[in-house]
């Protein structure tokens, strides 16, 4: 692995527990897959607010639509064995369809092209006020018209991947849940990973939580209902690990993988371009987009309770996925500071050997302040942003302890001098940038306890 990527690796991690504390979320679980190879897992907060039970790395989640993504590599792995076709109408292997719907294709379900509705009349099974669909409710719906002409343009439709769950389902003979787990799970090599509930006896599940409004506190959503028809759209459970695994193996320059390389391609292509979006498109099952010059593909996953996102960016041979277990769980946006993390550290380099001590989060009242130490300056990052280098002001060392701000923005301190102060033991007490005095998370608290104490207050209305 280069030097500047496990620096990367190392400072997304902080920051990510850093930005779980600052917005006081439940938990979250990250994951990183170099090569298809875990090097790094990390798992901060609680899997279950009522008990206090801490969440670790192989605690399983609901990753919801990432789901899609197994569900077309399964498509894909059956057109390998030539059991079916991409043109094909998903009409042909599913009876009792809407003569509209019968006649749209595999590839254009794959792709969100068939114009097909995304929940339904009603889509209170995917906000907890009602069970999800099972075949025969699902079927039901699919008697009905698309919502617009297909092949016209990208809509998301999670009624359509449930109708690949039949598909499959079909073609096999066998339950999806049974063969997706087989044929694709089980043949990447993953172990933590389940189609949908009930999970498996004797696994790790973290629970899912609300906002905290509108209530006002947050409560624990149980996360374990069955999916039944609707697991191939959003049923699968897994932990940060193996998920980022599985994607590892989509990239078309996988070493490994349960797909030829052709079907990967097909899978990452830019098929549609989402509307709204910034330079984002979906392929087969899967999203795809480019950001800072960099290709990636992924999926993202929204069910009650849960939030994850994951990345893999091939040039880079990595794979990142994160999931938070809150209904309004940050991974969307840690995803994003996480390729603008990563995009700094490939720029800049690894840091060089002298600026290696000059690292950590020092603080004032106006909040956490990180050094980091990238190539041949210091930068000094704001781990409250969701970019913590945006505008992020760089030190140049000029000796052990000092140094000035070569570069920062026009309303910060340019050109001004740095330095560490130490203790008696040798050891950095705190750090002077510019005329700011910035010292250890735990002084400052009691500075904050003695200047301003703490003193009952009513509760607000």
């Amino acid at each position: 692995m280069d030097k500047w990527l496990r620096s990367a690796i190392d400072y997304i991690g902080s920051w990510i527990e850093f930005q779980l504390t600052t917005i006081q979320q439940p938990g979250v679980i990250v994951a990183f897959a170099h090569r298809g190879e875990i090097v790094a897992e990390h798992a901060f907060g609680l899997a279950n607010l009522d008990t206090g039970e801490k969440l670790t790395p192989r605690h399983l989640c609901r990753i919801a639509s990432h789901s899609k993504s197994f569900t077309a590599a399964g498509i894909m792995k059956l057109r390998e064995q030539r059991k079916l076709r991409l043109d094909d109408a998903v009409g042909r292997y599913v009876g009792g369809l809407h003569p509209r719907v019968a006649e749209t294709t595999i590839a254009q379900v794959l792709s969100h092209s068939a114009g097909l509705t995304r929940d339904g009349a009603d889509s209170g099974q995917f906000i907890d006020r009602r069970p999800y669909l099972d075949a025969k409710e699902l079927l039901a719906e699919l008697k009905l018209p698309t919502a617009i002409e297909p092949g016209t343009r990208f809509k998301y439709s999670n009624h359509g991947f449930g109708l690949l769950g039949l598909v499959i389902k079909a073609i096999t003979k066998q339950t999806y849940s049974a063969w997706i787990k087989r044929e694709i799970v089980e043949a990447a090599g993953l172990r933590e990973i389940t189609p949908d509930a009930p999970l498996p006896k004797g696994a790790r599940f973290a629970r899912g939580h609300t906002r905290r409004l509108p209530l006002g506190v947050r409560c624990v959503i149980p996360g374990d209902n069955p999916t039944q028809a609707m697991a191939s759209a959003t049923g699968f459970a897994a932990t940060a690990g193996d998920t980022a695994r599985f994607f590892a193996q989509l990239a078309p320059n996988a070493r490994r993988s349960v797909l030829s390389v052709a079907s990967r391609r097909e899978m990452t292509r830019h098929h549609w371009r989402i509307p709204q979006s910034f330079e984002a498109y979906y392929g087969l099952g899967i999203n795809v987009g480019k950001t800072d010059g960099w290709d990636w593909f992924g999926h993202g996953g929204h069910f009650q309770g849960y939030i994850s996102r994951t990345c893999s960016i091939p040039a880079c041979e990595l794979t990142i996925s994160i999931i938070s277990n809150s209904i309004d769980g940050g991974a969307p946006f840690w995803m994003d500071g996480a390729m603008q993390i990563l995009r700094t550290f490939k720029t800049r380099g690894a840091p060089d050997r002298r600026l290696r001590d000059w690292t950590g989060r020092w603080w004032t009242i106006w909040g956490a302040t990180d050094l980091v130490p990238a190539g041949n300056r210091v930068l000094v990052a704001n781990p409250q942003f969701i970019n913590p280098f945006m505008d992020a002001a760089e030190i140049e060392v000029t000796s052990r302890d000092t140094g000035k701000l070569a570069w920062a923005a026009g309303y910060s301190s340019h050109g001004e001098p740095v330095r560490r102060i130490r203790d008696k033991r040798g050891k950095v007490s705190d750090i002077w940038i510019a005329g700011a005095n910035l010292k250890p998370e735990g002084v400052v608290a009691k500075e904050i306890a003695r200047r301003y104490p703490p003193r009952k207050r009513r509760p607000t209305p």
